[in-house]
């Protein structure tokens, strides 16, 4: 492995990173000590070396026979947040809870994403969104390391932004973001916030060990909060109406209170929580016809007695 500033583990357990607390070692996990540490270990490292750049682990399953490869966890170093006038700058590590705050007192309005857990990192590169808001509605640029090691600029364009996608290449880390918001009052902005997460909490089992949302909805968009939101094709009511509200395997569930959160219920391993979800697939493709699209990201290698 080439030399760093930062900290280079080999073997590294990854469970306890993740919120599912699943998942066996990484080769090596990397975590750098500024930008430029980032770029040269990149630019040294071996090309057929895998890269996987993980986040807080809130949208992820790793597999039981862990990930090959450099996992990298961006720390401190990228978590800082700036606000200049109706932009904001936020370091690829900083939740999106604290920009949705820090946004918030300077007067700019990011609420929707103070109930979307996880980082900034990867609600960039998921597009993460809720209430009819997405990252792309706000995003101006982001700044990222590429698998050569290169330090580049991205614009919308580049990202191609979707419903819970984007373009972003395979081994590039994005190391910051800078959204810009309309304005709103500071006080009324925070009642907002306060309002999302008492809904989030009477409807989502936000005190289970969940990973979110677990598949996208078939409609192609998130729910609205509104009223008048349709729930026809929502992924939670086509898991109802396949009857897996509330199944369970191993120590996996599909949880009671939200029935497309998947839960670890106690001991569950990550080939429990993956072979739930691809069983709630087959139930409802069996009953209504559609594909269910995963929205967790399940990465690395099954244990060798599950493959």
């Amino acid at each position: 492995m080439p030399a760093v500033r930062g900290t280079l583990t080999p073997d590294r357990p990854l469970a306890d990173l993740t919120w599912l607390r699943v998942g066996g070692p990484a080769d090596w996990l990397f975590q750098p000590a500024d930008a430029e540490d980032l770029a040269g270990f990149l630019a040294a490292l071996p090309v057929d070396v895998p890269v996987f750049p993980m986040g807080v682990g809130s949208n992820l399953i790793v597999r039981d026979g862990g990930i090959r490869g450099v996992v990298i966890r961006l720390g401190r170093a990228f978590n800082a947040i700036t606000v200049q006038g109706a932009r904001v700058t936020a370091g690829a590590a900083a939740l999106d809870a604290h920009v949705a705050r820090r946004a918030a007192e300077a007067g700019v309005d990011l609420t929707f994403l103070r109930t979307i857990p996880g980082a900034v990192g990867g609600a960039v590169r998921m597009n993460a969104g809720c209430y009819g808001r997405y990252v792309a509605d706000v995003f101006v640029s982001a700044r990222a390391v590429t698998r050569e090691g290169r330090i580049v600029t991205l614009g919308p364009g580049d990202l191609g932004f979707r419903y819970r996608q984007t373009d972003l290449p395979e081994g590039w880390v994005l190391i910051e973001a800078t959204f810009e918001g309309p304005p709103g009052d500071p006080a009324a902005l925070e009642a907002a916030m306060e309002d999302q997460i008492a809904k989030r909490d009477a409807s989502q089992p936000t005190r289970e060990r969940s990973a979110g949302s677990t598949f996208r909805n078939p409609a192609g968009f998130s729910s609205t909060g509104r009223a008048d939101d349709s729930h026809e094709l929502k992924a939670w009511t086509v898991i109802d109406a396949a009857g897996m509200r509330g199944a369970r395997r191993g120590g996996a569930q599909m949880s009671e209170k939200h029935s497309n959160f998947l839960i670890n219920a106690g001991g569950a391993s990550a080939a429990d929580l993956e072979g739930l979800g691809e069983e709630v697939r087959k139930r409802v493709f069996q009953n209504a016809g559609i594909q269910l699209e995963w929205e967790i990201m399940r990465v690395g290698e099954p244990a060798p007695d599950n493959e």
